[in-house]
Order: structure tokens, then sequence, then C-alpha cells
């Protein structure tokens, strides 16, 4: 087997990984909503999008993660580098959106210092 065989079996591990990932996260989303659901422990909904979310997330990443290894390692040609710019560009704008819709903000802003929220009807000011 020659180093395009090799990189090709590589690409298609990445990608079987990324569709495992997919599917694997929906499947433990799911029994995680249902185990919530029958016990009654607390909201159902947002946790399984969130988890569900970040699946795919991490679907995504290595779907493009094996997109990448196959179009440069393989053939580089402008087509096939043109291909994969439209292919990262679409799935980096499916990932942001994942990713604002699962925490509340874009991914480039910093998370929320918990310890410096204050919470209505309290006070922690000095005094």
């Amino acid at each position: 087997m020659g180093f395009q065989g090799v990189v090709e079996t590589v690409g298609q591990c990445v990608d079987a990984a990324g569709v495992a990932a997919i599917v694997l996260g929906a499947i433990a989303a799911g029994v995680q909503a249902l185990r919530r659901a029958r016990a009654g422990s607390g909201p159902v909904y947002q946790p399984f999008r969130q988890q569900l979310g970040r699946s795919i997330l991490l679907g995504l990443e290595l779907l493009v993660a094996a997109d990448i290894i196959r179009t440069v390692a393989v053939s580089p040609t402008f087509e096939s580098v043109g291909v994969l710019a439209g292919i990262v560009l679409i799935r980096t704008f499916l990932s942001f959106s994942l990713e604002l819709e699962i925490t509340g903000r874009w991914p480039w802003q910093p998370a929320p210092d918990l310890a410096s929220s204050t919470v209505p009807g309290t006070s922690h000011g000095p005094g």
C-alpha cells in the first residue's frame, strides 16, 4: 500500500470517528434525556439539546479533519482545495451556530465570570 492508500485509509478512519461521535453522542443524549424524564429530575429538553450539540460539534471537527487529510495529502489541486474551502466554511458556520445555541455566546466571547455575577435581590457590595 502506497502513501496515498495510507492517507486515504486514515481519512476514512477519521471520517468514521466523526460519524461515530455524532451517532453515539445522539444515543447517549437520548438515553440521558429518557432517564431524566422518567425520574422527573429537572429539565429534559435543554440538557438533551446541549449534549446533542456537543456531539455534533465533535463530529464536525473530525469530519473537517478527515477532509483536510484527504484533500491536502492526496490530491492538492486548485479544484479540490476550493471544494475543501467551501466545506470548511459551511462546517465552520455550523460549528459557530451550534456553539451559540449550546452556550449562549459566540466562541470568541469570554465565558461569564460566575463569581462576580450578582443574583437579583441580593447585595454583594461593600458595607
